[in-house]
């Protein structure tokens, strides 16, 4: 994990807009781009623009996400900067995933709304609180799962289903990521091995990954 801060050169500004949204809200990709601009030119930084148009913030499988991290993980720039939080991620258990990376290879995240900027300690701070309440989410979403399912044995509903992911491949995703490793740095040595995905398809995301984890937290409830 790299702990020196970079030194910010050249940044990457995300911008996204749902296709329920409109440009006249506040909230379309011009006005955030102008927001990202005007930061940029004043605090002198090298800026290119990456953005997503109709995708919701439910999940970072969005092209535009996966342009912005794949530029960002070579080094080629050193922060990823938003508008608002809620363009990049509504979920913070996505936000602790990615800050884990940011810290991994190097990069920070800033956000202008909230005056979050993780190149300094009042930022980093911040990052770390918000990663902190995320892990109590996923506590709590998994003590909700084991009492629904707990709820949904003594009823007498059959649980579970037929696995898409071999044992062999579900211990090994749980011992990389009990080693330390970041949900995206499973999906990149999986896809570097050209291991199938959980449907078959070729490429495996940090969604994807989560998703057999989560498997493996309900199997675990069920026993």
């Amino acid at each position: 994990m790299k702990n020196e801060k970079p030194v910010i050169k050249r940044v990457i500004g995300y911008v996204r807009v749902s296709t329920a949204e409109q440009d006249v809200s506040g909230l379309g990709c011009n006005a955030q781009s102008k927001a990202i601009s005007s930061e940029a030119e004043g605090r002198g930084w090298e800026l290119d623009i990456v953005e997503d148009r109709g995708f919701s913030a439910s999940s970072l499988n969005r092209p535009g996400v996966q342009q912005a991290l794949a530029i960002l993980s070579v080094g080629e720039a050193q922060a990823l900067v938003v508008a608002k939080l809620d363009r990049l991620s509504r979920s913070l258990l996505d936000f602790a995933g990615l800050m884990e990376r940011a810290q991994e290879e190097g990069w920070v995240i800033i956000a202008l709304d909230l005056g979050l900027d993780m190149s300094t300690p009042s930022g980093e701070l911040m990052g770390n609180v918000m990663a902190s309440f995320a892990l109590y989410e996923r506590r709590l979403i998994g003590q909700r799962t084991r009492d629904a399912l707990a709820a949904a044995r003594a009823g007498g509903t059959r649980l579970g289903g037929p696995r898409l992911v071999s044992d062999v491949l579900r211990a090994r995703i749980v011992a990389l990521k009990d080693e330390g490793a970041t949900l995206q740095s499973i999906a990149d040595t999986f896809n570097e091995e050209q291991v199938p995905t959980v449907k078959g398809g070729a490429k495996w995301y940090a969604s994807t990954v989560r998703a057999v984890l989560r498997s493996v937290e309900i199997d675990e409830a069920m026993a």
